[in-house]
């Protein structure tokens, strides 16, 4: 080849090669455009959610492995979580997204759903949510990163709104007690029959059969639990002669609207020693008479209608209230009114609180949580309206209401409510099929009854236009009738006679700068995590990120009805699905249930799941339930809710579970073992090394086991429940996936079964029964709503999606990481009770401090109380260990956060020791009167024996320009007891 030859060839080459870089660099440009699309934000370290959420930045994090005297991350958890269990595979779950990558993935989701007028009523109605309150409490994260009151100094404010909420709850339904919220409708009955039995030890109750479906539903799977005879009845077929009925429902207006005078049925039932409950509706009750005035004892319902957006179902504010008779054995929480110790009043949690914990399975009810951020939503929308402004939204629906009624009779329809307020059962003279086809058209949803009625309920957000279109719908003349907008139809001898929130507070703050100021007034009493860390154990209070709570607020999340047809709710499907998706992979479970509205109820769920499935292989005589004595205290109560026979597993010297007696209980009960309860990682804060003996165990003698999932925050991505030997648990979403507490509520406690216990998981009526969330099997619901709480569902899937599998792991690897670093830091000061075999304990970890009870008779409160001086809540008080302090910090929490504390821990140790050396008093020093409120202040004189420097700025980082003051003294829980008011004047 000659050389102009070669030169030849090579140019073609070179140029051909330049073609191909040229080519591959066009394609790889396509490539980086087409990713740049979706993935720029998500790949650019500035968009990076997880080192938003973890709170040690790489610095922090090498530090504080080098106080642990570990090299990395990694060597830390080989030496905390046991090897045996570890999880070595990979979550599939997808890459993490940027805060704004996801909120377009899961706006996407929200726009499958479609929002239609719905007048489906069954006790969910669509209302107007002041923008006010909406902006300054639902979407304020002072009031939803709040914990839940038990620290009541920190917790006025709250308090003092969720008092308001008792007060106008006891003065709509007429009745002097009222508590701060339950869960939901359902529920709300369901705690009322327990009850009853708890109160009169007969075994039958009767239940008129028109109360809503559902809630029937739930109170037959709770009375199933303790074996109680529930019977369904029309209310003139109800005999009590036999003396043998412990209480009786009725609804009032009933599920199809009807308002019947229940005053016979309450004097029959009385006469024979019966408890009478009625379950009704608070905008009713503003028009009609009340039924504490009817010699009702317990009134319950749904308060979502009083400013608390549909949400497909929750989260609501079920309310319960009492005749004075009943006050103490009332469910939930009750808050009441005392003073504090300079004498001035003050409020706290009052009778049960966390009773659980020292009752047990004696407990009166497993409730542990409420529905507070809704109840506060409630108490403010009657302050925004005030008595006048509910009557005449309450009289604008009934006119409205009367108005339609009369058009569909003179269209010769025929009406089946002889009385009504705002929901109509109508007989139509057009096939179903018609109304149905018109309704769509006008994209609106009704009730369909199965023999051809349909029914109608109003509401607030509805005007003349709407009542037209419902006109439209049936074919009847749009004549507005002037006869029923002057005499609007008459309640009679029902009608509201008396009146309601009558004190001061209900009347002065019906406008918006008024009402804005008190909910900012409220709010600067309590401390949240705006303010510092919340370092309680077992209750993990980890960040609740802006992003993960905007889609709380969207349209297409929160004016679902929970029964519209589910072609209206494929984005919740999807949802819903992907979450179930996301946690079988974190957790090793088959199936997820949505249905348990809190961790207590996802406790009761998966219990009453064990059971149906031992009853459907014919053992139902396997109801023992064996617990470690460690356990949260709600394991114990929902055991005995579930109608099991509870044993108590002891601990052996390191606090772990003594496997001795495990194994001697689960022999000795080998024929009747239904299941064993488990806390991983244990209560007592350690990865115990035989939890895989310990399922083993259990397994062998005929029983499953159920994890209570408290402490997931310690194990996503490490370990998964479902792989080491669990077979059913319930996942915190308000605590390990960032659902906030809401001042103590709102949660979601959803359950995670294996394949063998998938069949048994709850069901709904109303759902379609062909429908993939409704299980053949079931034993029933536990819920008013097929998915419980499911408008907070997107700030779990939303923290998920930003996170990632790796993002995921690293949260709980910092979790750890953050535990053992402070304790690491306070084990000079205070004994650490225990630790896992290397030395670590997992996310949280007690200290012990019962022993300066002796030395300087200082106990756990009283430590409590002065690290609200230094700007802190405390951590958990004397559980599971009495005097304790259970301390959890989470993975959001930065070193410069964690050193803060710790320094507040020590200096307070120092305190003691000067209580110890005499340099304080005993019983006059800074622990005894702690928390040092502004009314120290007031004082001519300086009236303590320490100085005002030591009493309220006692560390370098306190200073006046940092100080959260608590906003009262000590309060007096023993005069609050002894005292009880648990409503305004």
């Amino acid at each position: 080849m000659t050389s102009s030859a070669l030169l030849s060839l090579c140019a073609r080459r070179s140029i051909r090669l330049h073609y191909l870089r040229m080519v591959a660099f066009e394609q790889s440009k396509r490539t980086l455009h087409d990713q740049s699309e979706t993935q720029s934000a998500d790949s650019n370290p500035a968009y990076d959610f997880v080192r938003r959420h973890v709170g040690p930045n790489a610095r922090q994090t090498k530090e504080m492995l080098q106080i642990l005297g570990v090299k990395s991350v990694d060597e830390l958890i080989d030496k905390t979580v046991p090897s045996a269990i570890k999880f070595r595979g990979t979550m599939k779950i997808p890459e993490a997204l940027s805060e704004h990558g996801a909120l377009k993935e899961i706006e996407d989701i929200a726009m499958q759903n479609e929002v239609w007028r719905s007048y489906i009523g069954l006790g969910y109605n669509n209302c107007i949510i002041p923008t006010v309150i909406q902006r300054n409490l639902f979407e304020n994260p002072g009031w939803y990163t709040q914990y839940t009151p038990y620290q009541a100094e920190l917790s006025q404010g709250r308090l003092e709104s969720l008092l308001n909420y008792q007060t106008a709850i006891s003065d709509i339904t007429g009745l002097p007690v009222a508590n701060a919220s339950l869960l939901d409708e359902g529920t709300a009955a369901g705690e009322a029959i327990a009850m009853c039995f708890r109160h009169n030890k007969r075994p039958r109750m009767f239940i008129s059969d028109q109360l809503h479906p559902h809630v029937i539903d739930v109170v037959r799977t709770r009375a199933t639990g303790f074996r109680a005879e529930i019977e369904v009845l029309p209310i003139d077929k109800m005999d009590f002669s036999k003396k043998d009925v412990a209480g009786v429902i009725f609804q009032y207006p009933d599920t199809t609207g009807n308002i019947m005078d229940p005053s016979g049925l309450i004097a029959r039932a009385k006469e024979h020693g019966t408890i009478v409950i009625c379950g009704s509706d608070l905008m009713a009750l503003c028009l009609l008479k009340p039924p504490g005035e009817m010699n009702v004892d317990i009134c319950y319902g749904n308060s979502q209608r009083f400013g608390v957006p549909l949400g497909f179902g929750g989260p609501h504010a079920a309310f319960f209230a009492c005749a004075e008779q009943f006050k103490r054995d009332m469910p939930g929480r009750l808050i009441g009114e005392t003073i504090d110790s300079h004498g001035a009043k003050a409020y706290r949690l009052a009778l049960q609180t966390r009773e659980q914990h020292i009752r047990q399975e004696k407990a009166t009810s497993n409730i542990c949580t409420a529905q507070a951020l809704l109840a506060n939503m409630v108490a403010m929308y009657c302050l925004y309206h005030g008595r006048q402004g509910l009557r005449n939204i309450a009289t604008k629906i009934h006119v409205l209401t009367c108005d339609l009624a009369e058009s569909l009779k003179a269209g010769g329809n025929c009406l089946k409510n002889e009385l009504f307020f705002d929901t109509l059962k109508i007989h139509p003279k057009m096939s179903i099929a018609e109304i149905t086809q018109r309704a769509t058209e006008k994209r609106i949803n009704l009730r369909y009854y199965n023999n051809g009625n349909v029914g109608i309920s109003l509401d607030e957000t509805m005007n003349e236009s709407d009542v037209a279109d419902l006109k439209w719908i049936f074919k009847v003349e749009n004549k507005s009738s002037n006869e029923a907008k002057k005499n609007p139809r008459d309640f009679g001898k029902l009608t509201r006679q008396s009146r309601f929130l009558n004190a001061d507070i209900f009347n002065n703050h019906q406008s918006e700068t008024k009402l804005m100021r008190y909910m900012k007034y409220l709010e600067n009493k309590d401390l949240s995590l705006v303010h510092s860390m919340i370092p309680l154990g077992s209750c993990t209070m980890k960040l609740n990120a802006a992003a993960e709570l905007t889609p709380c607020s969207w349209a297409h999340f929160n004016k679902i009805h929970p029964f519209a047809p589910a072609t209206q709710w494929k984005g919740y499907a999807k949802l819903i699905n992907d979450l179930d998706h996301f946690l079988c992979e974190i957790t090793g479970y088959d199936k997820i249930s949505f249905q348990p509205n809190s961790g207590a109820q996802g406790e009761y769920a998966g219990l009453r799941v064990i059971r149906a499935y031992h009853e459907h292989r014919g053992e139902p005589q396997r109801r023992v339930c064996l617990i470690p004595i460690s356990a949260h205290g709600t394991n114990f109560a929902s055991a005995t809710m579930a109608g099991m026979k509870i044993e108590k597993i002891q601990l052996d010297k390191s606090g772990a579970v003594d496997m001795k007696h495990l194994k001697q209980l689960a022999e000795k009960h080998k024929d009747t073992l239904a299941c064993g309860i488990l806390t991983y990682p244990s209560t007592s804060g350690v990865f115990e090394e035989t939890v895989k003996e310990l399922c083993e165990v259990i397994h062998h003698n005929g029983g499953q086991i159920y994890l209570d999932g408290a402490n997931m925050n310690a194990q996503v991505g490490l370990c998964r429940p479902g792989d080491y030997g669990s077979d059913v648990s319930h996942l915190n979403l308000h605590k390990t996936f960032c659902i906030p507490h809401g001042g103590g509520g709102p949660g979601m406690g959803p359950i995670g079964v294996k394949k063998h216990l998938a069949q048994f998981i709850p069901n709904h009526t109303l759902l379609d029964v062909d429908s993939e969330f409704n299980p053949k099997n079931s034993y029933g619901p536990v819920s008013s709503a097929p998915f419980g709480s499911a408008s907070i569902l997107p700030i779990s899937w939303m923290y998920i999606r930003m996170m990632g599998a790796a993002g995921l792991r690293r949260a709980t690897e910092n979790a750890i990481l953050n535990a053992n670093y402070i304790a690491k830091r306070l084990e000079s000061s205070y004994k650490v009770l225990f630790r896992g075999r290397n030395g670590f304990a997992a996310h949280e970890f007690i200290i012990d401090v019962g022993r300066f009870k002796e030395l300087a008779n200082v106990e756990a409160v009283d430590i409590a109380k002065r690290l609200q001086d230094y700007g802190f809540h405390a951590p958990t008080v004397s559980w599971p260990v009495s005097g304790s302090l259970m301390i959890e910090p989470t993975e959001s929490e930065d070193k410069d956060e964690l050193d803060r504390f710790c320094d507040a821990l020590i200096e307070i140790r120092k305190e003691i020791s000067q209580i110890e050396n005499g340099v304080y008093d005993k019983k006059n020093n800074p622990l005894k009167n702690a928390p040092h409120s502004q009314h120290i202040l007031l004082h001519e004189k300086w009236p303590l024996p320490y100085s005002l420097q030591k009493a309220v700025f006692p560390i370098s980082f306190v200073s006046p320009n940092t100080k959260f003051w608590p906003s009262c003294g000590r309060v007096n829980d023993i005069y609050g007891d002894k005292n009880l008011k648990c409503r305004l004047d």
